[in-house]
Formats: C-alpha cells, sequence, structure tokens
C-alpha cells in the first residue's frame, strides 16, 4: 500500500490530537506507530493512554520542558537536530507504517528545523510509510507536496477568556 504525507496545521486547536486519533486507528489496524514530539520536552496525557500500546507504538519527545517564545537558544536546536538524525532511519528503514512528526511546522518556522529537511524526510520514506505532520505554521513547500493538508480552524476558543491548560484536554 502507497503511504501518503499528511499535513495538520492552522490557528485551531486539534491538530496533535487529529494525528493521535489517526495513530490509534492505524494500531486498531496491526501498524507499528512512531511519534516524534517537537518542542515537547515533558509528559503528557496521551503517553500514559498510549503507553498501552508499547509493543506497536514508540512515542519520544525532543525538547526541553520549556515553552519557546520568541528565539530558542542553541540547546533547541540541538534537540531537534539530533532528534532530525534518528527520524531519517525511522522514515527509511519502513519499520513503522504511520510516522508522525508532531509539531514539526513550529520546528521549522522557529528555525530548528529547515523546510528543506522535512521535505528530504519525505523524500527518504520507505514505500508505505504514511507520513504526518502538525503544527502551525506549516510551509507552503511542504504543503504543495502533502497529499492531503487540513487546516484546523479557530472560530472561539476558552483560552482567550484566560482559561488556561487543561489535564486530560490540552495536555
Amino acid at each position: 500500500m502507497k503511504g501518503y504525507v499528511q499535513v495538520y496545521t492552522g490557528e485551531g486547536k486539534g491538530k496533535t490530537t487529529a494525528a493521535i486519533g489517526l495513530a490509534i486507528r492505524a494500531l486498531g489496524a496491526g501498524w507499528r506507530v512512531y511519534i516524534a514530539q517537537f518542542l515537547k520536552g515533558r509528559e503528557y496525557s496521551e503517553h500514559k493512554a498510549l503507553a498501552k500500546f508499547k509493543d506497536h507504538l514508540t512515542i519520544k519527545t525532543y525538547g526541553r520542558n520549556v515553552f519557546i517564545k520568541g528565539k530558542p537558544e542553541d540547546e533547541d536546536r540541538r534537540l531537534a537536530q539530533e532528534a532530525y538524525k534518528e527520524i531519517v532511519e525511522i522514515v527509511a528503514s519502513g519499520h513503522y507504517r504511520l510516522v508522525i512528526l508532531d509539531e514539526a511546522n513550529v520546528a521549522v518556522h522557529y528555525g530548528l528545523l529547515t523546510v528543506e529537511q522535512i521535505l528530504d524526510l519525505i523524500d527518504l520514506r520507505a514505500k508505505g510509510v504514511e507520513l504526518v505532520i502538525t503544527g502551525r505554521y506549516a510551509h507552503s513547500r511542504l504543503i504543495d507536496r502533502a497529499d492531503l493538508v487540513t487546516e484546523m480552524g479557530e472560530v472561539k476558543h476558552y483560552f482567550a477568556r484566560g482559561i488556561k491548560a487543561r489535564n486530560g484536554i490540552e495536555m
């Protein structure tokens, strides 16, 4: 079966959630799944739930436990480049049928990765590997290369009323 490239982007909530939903569907079909999370250095609720699938799913965070505002630090760049080297091997191996690069668009936006690196991953994929790339700020070159692009648009969000991220919903 041919693998395609999917991009979930936009200002609205739900990009990572959609990718994890796809991961669960793939696991149900017996696929091996790899989730690389950029800019996330701590455990989120999905890690606890997905740990139940450890025989067929690997999830790894590549970031510090901080929210990057403005300019990333050298350590952020180093972690992203280490992640990239690992992910090149993962997508080329064909061991995983679904590879999710969570927040990779944001990593490109902040200069931690280049759009060329993401496009290279598309080309390096083993036959049959489905690649999902999430995060705001999807580069136009990635959008052009993708087979499916979904833009999540924010119509209304309770964050605007000062409601913080909630365990089990946003984290």
